[in-house]
């Protein structure tokens, strides 16, 4: 089973109850049950999208195996990094200063929607543990995540239209 996280700026959860996501999106057909009131939970792998403060607007993008070696080096150059995110200006400082509290959930009641960690549970779900993360660039530098800051992240809506894995959290926060 994998280990499955979540991650959240209050530090006292004793259980996740399903809820609805706060801003609906568009699903495909036979998926608009990802609206509604569910539990939900990242793998280990992808946990870094989280190591942020809350509503800090981000992009994280990384290679997959249908990544063309041009579209790779178009974004990430001679970095080694596994992933690259980006932020604006207006939140390194929170970034720096911040911290978040990562809750490690049993999987057995979770599925996997096999998108980016992504798992859910209809059930309610009890932690495992809960451990503060703090100095959250350096927690990002130990998970292989370069950490880079532009002017504003709709400069990077090309990325969505690389071989690229791209996920942008919060941009409802972001800079217009």
């Amino acid at each position: 089973m994998p280990c499955l996280f979540h991650f959240s700026d209050d530090p006292e959860i004793a259980c996740f109850v399903p809820r609805p996501v706060r801003v609906p999106s568009d699903r495909p057909s036979g998926m608009e049950w990802l609206n509604g009131p569910l539990v939900w939970a990242i793998d280990e792998w992808h946990q870094p999208m989280y190591l942020f403060p809350r509503e800090c607007p981000r992009i994280l993008v990384w290679a997959t195996p249908t990544t063309t070696p041009a579209d790779r080096y178009a974004y990430f150059g001679d970095s080694n990094a596994r992933m690259l995110a980006w932020i604006e200006p207006p939140w390194h400082d929170t970034l720096q200063q911040g911290s978040v509290f990562r809750y490690e959930l049993p999987a057995v009641s979770f599925r996997s929607l096999d998108d980016a960690g992504m798992w859910v549970s209809k059930e309610p779900v009890f932690p495992i543990d809960c451990h503060e993360m703090s100095d959250l660039p350096t927690m990002l530098r130990h998970q292989a995540v370069e950490l880079r800051v532009v002017p504003a992240l709709t400069s990077l809506l090309p990325v969505w239209k690389t071989t690229l894995h791209a996920s942008g959290i919060r941009l409802r926060n972001a800079s217009r």
